[in-house]
């Protein structure tokens, strides 16, 4: 059985994973918020810029940290939470983005 994985370790992989239009972090963006590690469960709390961010992107963005959970040899659940950015996260969130913009996914 693989090893229990702490909220620290699932923070180091997670911290590691770029946007694919914007030169830096999901967790720099602000688009990863909380994760909590109860028993065998990631509890990831994402909050997206806007509502209406297209699927392809949203799926993308979920996926990415779903998938580098997966990676680090846990037997694990991830279970998410979307929420939506206040106007203070947005505005970071927008600055961030005009600075690092590096293209279209």
């Amino acid at each position: 059985m693989a090893k229990e994985k702490s909220e620290e370790d699932i923070r180091q992989v997670v911290a590691e994973i770029k946007h694919p239009a914007i030169d830096r972090t999901l967790v720099d963006l602000g688009i990863v918020k909380e994760i909590a590690v109860k028993g065998n469960k990631v509890l990831v709390t994402m909050a997206l810029p806007f509502p209406g961010i297209p699927a392809q992107v949203r799926d993308y963005l979920v996926n990415s940290v779903v998938e580098q959970i997966k990676k680090m040899d846990v037997e694990v659940e991830v279970e998410l939470k979307i929420t939506i950015m206040n106007q203070e996260e947005l505005q970071a969130f927008l600055a961030m983005e005009q600075e690092s913009w590096q293209g279209s996914m």
